[in-house]
């Protein structure tokens, strides 16, 4: 979780840096949409200010989540099929059906991980036009 929380964190902060390099102040101005009276503004700054600072927490977790679930299913399987090993019999010789089914799953794990790398970047690059095309 560490290295998805790094990852997301340096793209967070690279992200700021260039957005406060290109707007200067008016980076704050993310976190108080135009045309909002005074009143609304002490509502929807704190909603803004929260939500723009858990972007790289969600994003981590997301993707931390969807690659460990995966790789749980896999050991959940394989131990099943190491302990139907140590039995005798007609036990043993099924131990080779979860074996088989670990094949496809490799290939699904592999497809899930391809799919969160991608949405990984989609959303780095969403979060880099907000903060280059200020709202």
């Amino acid at each position: 979780m560490i290295v998805t929380f790094a990852l997301s964190l340096a793209l967070f902060l690279g992200i700021n840096i260039i957005c406060v390099r290109l707007h200067g102040l008016e980076f704050f101005s993310l976190f108080f949409p135009s045309g909002t009276s005074v009143v609304l503004a002490l509502l929807l700054v704190p909603i803004e200010l929260i939500s723009y600072i858990f972007k790289p927490i969600s994003l981590s977790i997301r993707l931390f989540a969807n690659m460990m679930a995966g790789h749980t299913l896999l050991k959940v399987i394989a131990g099943f099929a190491w302990s139907l090993m140590g039995c005798t019999g007609v036990l043993f010789l099924i131990h080779y059906v979860p074996l088989l089914i670990l094949i496809p799953l490799f290939g699904l794990e592999l497809g899930v991980g391809l799919i969160q790398a991608f949405v990984f970047s989609v959303l780095t690059c969403i979060y880099l036009n907000d903060a280059v095309n200020l709202h």
